[in-house]
């Protein structure tokens, strides 16, 4: 591990221990996480004893959930699954990839992020809590205001708040975990304990996943910017690995380059 991973690791067992950090999180989808990268969080997050989450590229996408069982994560979410029959093929590619027996390790969940599938969450939400269905909705805010035709800065207004409450009332309902991602800061803690109050399972900044008792913890307000820092040194490292691979042959091309010349 280098310098940076190794802070990062520091900054992860910190989280885990008073913070109520449960995983690390990538994306195949709007993040483009290539394998390479993934290995290193996932090698960064067994060392903190912490789970791992990843959203696949959509309700089918079958050759992610092959590298998602291959790699062991313990979290998978389908994201833009907006009706019951979406929620229902991202159900059977699960069912598809994943034996009964693999699935009692792994978490299935699916994102609500527009009003589309708000529309439909009763339905899905009785959908994913039938046999061999899911174990959990993300409810996604940023994309919610973006399908509503608000601005971010509404994301932790009340508008958008009652929807989480009304999506964790139904979840309730069904017996799937709830969970809040999108923009997830200190300025939304007094929001993520409105919802709490009706249902929260977990809720998750960009890299970091929470309990969400943890949002009780006189500690959770350095654990939020914990998980900012390691989100920065994430990227960071991410950026010096490719700078590297940019230009280990640098001197290979100057000296060919030469030589064309000469001959």
């Amino acid at each position: 591990m280098n310098l940076r991973e190794k802070q990062m690791l520091d900054i992860l067992k910190k989280l885990k221990q008073e913070s109520g950090a449960l995983a690390v999180k990538a994306e195949f989808e709007a993040e483009g996480t290539r394998i390479d990268e993934l290995l290193r969080l996932i090698e960064i997050a067994r060392k903190a004893d912490l789970n791992v989450a990843l959203k696949i590229g959509g309700c089918e996408a079958i050759r992610d959930l092959i590298e998602s069982k291959q790699l062991g994560v313990q979290y998978i979410i389908a994201p833009m699954v907006e009706t019951p029959y979406a929620l229902s093929k991202f159900i059977d590619a699960k069912n598809k990839i994943y034996e009964p027996v693999e699935q009692e390790d792994t978490a299935f969940l699916f994102n609500v992020e527009t009003i589309t599938a708000f529309n439909h969450i009763e339905e899905m939400a009785k959908l994913a809590s039938a046999k061999n269905g899911l174990d959990g909705l993300v409810f996604g805010r940023v994309d919610f205001c973006g399908s509503m035709g608000w601005d971010r800065l509404d994301i932790n207004t009340d508008k958008v708040t009652d929807y989480c409450i009304k999506a964790g009332q139904y979840c309730l309902e069904a017996g799937i975990d709830m969970v809040v991602g999108g923009a997830v800061s200190i300025d939304a803690l007094s929001m993520l304990k409105r919802i709490k109050k009706t249902n929260l399972t977990r809720f998750e900044t960009r890299k970091v996943i929470f309990n969400s008792n943890a949002i009780d913890s006189p500690s959770i307000e350095a654990g939020l910017l914990d998980a900012v820092k390691f989100e920065m040194l994430w990227l960071m490292n991410k950026r010096d690995y490719y700078s590297m691979i940019m230009k280990e042959d640098d001197a290979r091309i100057a000296m060919l380059e030469a030589r064309w010349k000469v001959l």
